[in-house]
């Protein structure tokens, strides 16, 4: 099943995507995978496809098509980023829930912006077999599971990470720490130690990536659109504050961002 409304949220440039499929996590694994995430690849000798991505501010599991037997916890980020896809090949990853950071990372803020290989010979034969022969759904069940069994029981403090994560995407009215504190009913120094466990960032950096997020959503689906309007929708102090924020993170102002958008012919 794919992601409702998440097909490419965090793709900067999505028309240069060569395919990319994001696949809804199953019940079973509903606490500790958010979603998985399979990009798939074809390029030509000699040519590079590069992708740009702002980042959810979260781990990552990912097994792909280096024939290494290993897989990958990739931590926070804290700006955007890019690959460089050469050649043929895919990979599987699973966005992670903060309850299931800790099985990987037990100082997430230690690994921002970081990669670090996981051996795991069975795990890579099991999802690379699924994926040559098709099967994306069950290669994304393989890495659950597998994800899963090494986390154990979610418990109430990962819980309530991950209710932390989830309000705070879900709720535009959530601009600054103090009012997730008001919506979840739990001190601000509960939530940024729950931020600082369990993701690597704090609170006000996972509220910046979902207005940063969506801004760049907004200027994709429309480029004509009012950059000071999408600021003030957004609870921006004003227009220049949403530049610089940009310009900081991703590397570029809102402006040239639209302009070098792909253009209907």
């Amino acid at each position: 099943m794919s992601v409702p409304g998440r097909a490419t949220l965090g793709v900067l440039y999505p028309a240069r995507l060569p395919k990319l499929t994001r696949l809804a996590a199953p019940p079973e694994f509903a606490e500790v995978v958010r979603w998985f995430w399979i990009p798939q690849w074809d390029v030509e000798p000699g040519r590079v496809s590069r992708q740009h991505v702002v980042g959810f501010p979260a781990g990552n599991v990912v097994v792909d098509s280096r024939e290494d037997g290993s897989a990958g916890f990739a931590g926070p980020t804290t700006r955007a980023s890019h690959q460089d896809l050469r050649g043929r090949g895919w990979a599987v990853g699973a966005l992670l829930h903060p309850a299931a950071v800790p099985a990987f990372s037990p100082d997430p803020a230690a690994d921002r912006d970081g990669y670090r290989r996981i051996e795991a010979p069975g795990l890579h034969r099991l999802v690379s077999a699924e994926v040559g022969a098709g099967r994306l759904e069950a290669a994304a069940g393989a890495l659950g599971r597998w994800i899963a069994e090494r986390v154990g029981p979610v418990g109430d403090e990962g819980r309530a990470a991950n209710e932390l994560v989830a309000v705070v995407e879900a709720d535009p009215a959530i601009v600054r720490l103090e009012d997730a504190a008001a919506r979840l009913g739990r001190s601000p120094r509960t939530l940024q130690r729950l931020a600082r466990r369990y993701v690597g960032l704090p609170p006000a950096a996972l509220i910046r990536r979902r207005r940063l997020q969506e801004a760049a959503e907004r200027v994709r689906a429309d480029p004509g659109a009012d950059l000071a309007r999408i600021a003030a929708d957004l609870g921006y102090a004003d227009h220049a504050h949403l530049t610089n924020e940009f310009r900081r993170v991703l590397g570029v102002a809102p402006s040239r961002y639209r302009r070098e958008l792909p253009h209907p012919s």
